[in-house]
């Protein structure tokens, strides 16, 4: 990997000229003013918030998935789902020759003990990674939380398991030792829970799950734990009408402890995605190859095949450091934010492989980071006739950065 830094006069004249082609993508990076908006529950107002400028400067964080799916890591953090939801074969067969008859996915719970846990290390290998901002899953689709939530009694970590609070620890870790910024995941929906299946049988014209489990946990993360990244995910094909998607985040933009800093993304609800909220994710592994006109982030994973640690994972599943280059290259160079997805084992253990491509990645943002922190697209993305070279620039320094994911040969 080489970067190369450019400056002709030539070059920034067409920097400066290609930049005022980018008015939506600045205008939602704008910093909210002094005098305070009020924002509405409806779309078209919480669409006008600008998003908190901090969010771009920083283009990569960490995507951490840890639950009690880290307990069978089997096949992917989906596990309780394919094995009891779609029953697949493989998940079916693993359960039969490895469990006794009549094991629950429950009975994992007590065995997501996190004795390896240290939030500090963690913290440490987060900077390591070069990473300006982490995203831990304080809920996934199972329902169980990494908190000991009020509202998900028995089902949570300091109830059941390592009988800690491995989201406030991981916080304070974060916050008094590091500059990264705080972010938390949060399922809407949970595959199994009595409420929401009995509201999806009613089509969702009654909402009991949201009314009494999932929005009181949103409201009660972000008052404890007051995160600057509020992950949404998992609308259970549901409508945001159903969620109140809308009066939760004008609660969140106007009166939360976090009203000023705190970025969201855009599944809130069956069509939301890439149309609704904060920044846009779009899909899995979303990377478009172009510049958009709204603020991206490309949620992806070290491990091809899942977001959960797997212990049956094989090295030629991993990603090498290069392509997680290319990957944070070709994303912040179209204007995106990269985040990089680990799966912690169910002890508390990053695993090592993880471990070194974070360090890998950070080793390369020590010396090429210049191109890479608070920049903005280029007139150009990449170089469409030498391929493997893609753009950023300072305007305020006119320069323009030239990334070469090869080394070039005749320069």
């Amino acid at each position: 990997m080489h970067t190369g830094r450019t400056g002709s006069s030539a070059e920034l004249a067409m920097s400066r000229a290609g930049l005022l082609l980018l008015p939506l993508l600045v205008a939602f990076l704008l910093q909210p003013g002094d005098s305070r908006t009020t924002y509405q529950p409806t779309w078209e107002s919480l669409d006008s918030r600008p998003i908190p400028a901090w969010f771009d400067d920083v283009k990569f964080g960490i995507f951490i998935h840890w639950g009690v799916f880290s307990v069978p890591s089997y096949g992917s953090e989906w596990f309780w789902w394919y094995w009891q939801g779609s029953k697949l074969q493989p998940f079916v067969d693993f359960m039969s020759k490895n469990y006794p008859p009549g094991f629950r996915y429950e009975d994992f719970g007590p065995q997501f003990t996190a004795e390896f846990y240290d939030p500090m290390h963690w913290a440490k290998t987060l900077v390591a990674s070069g990473a300006k901002y982490v995203v831990l899953t304080s809920k996934h689709h199972e329902g169980y939380t990494l908190w000991g939530s009020k509202y998900s009694w028995n089902w949570n970590s300091v109830d059941v398991g390592s009988k800690r609070d491995l989201v406030g620890e991981l916080a304070v870790a974060i916050r008094n030792n590091t500059d990264l910024h705080f972010g938390l995941y949060h399922s809407l929906f949970e595959w199994f829970n009595p409420l929401f299946l009995s509201d999806k049988a009613n089509s969702f014209q009654t909402s009991q799950f949201p009314d009494t489990k999932s929005l009181p946990e949103l409201y009660e993360i972000v008052k404890k734990y007051e995160p600057e990244i509020l992950w949404s995910d998992g609308d259970g094909v549901a409508p945001y009408t159903y969620w109140n998607s809308t009066g939760f985040l004008a609660w969140l933009y106007n009166e939360s402890p976090v009203r000023d800093t705190v970025v969201t993304n855009d599944r809130w609800g069956t069509g939301c995605i890439c149309k609704h909220g904060g920044f846009y994710t779009c899909t899995d592994r979303y990377n478009p190859g172009h510049l958009l006109p709204h603020k991206w982030e490309n949620c992806m994973t070290i491990d091809k095949s899942s977001w959960g640690y797997r212990r049956n994972a094989l090295i030629s599943e991993l990603l090498t450091i290069e392509q997680l280059v290319q990957e944070l290259v070709e994303t912040v160079s179209c204007g995106g934010n990269l985040l990089l997805n680990i799966g912690p084992t169910s002890d508390g253990r990053i695993p090592v492989i993880f471990e070194e491509r974070l360090k890998q990645m950070g080793q390369w943002l020590q010396i090429n980071g210049e191109a890479i922190y608070s920049t903005k697209p280029w007139r150009a993305q990449n170089d469409s006739v030498t391929q493997g070279v893609w753009y950023t620039s300072r305007p305020e320094e006119k320069a323009v950065y030239a990334i070469f994911l090869n080394w070039p040969h005749n320069f």
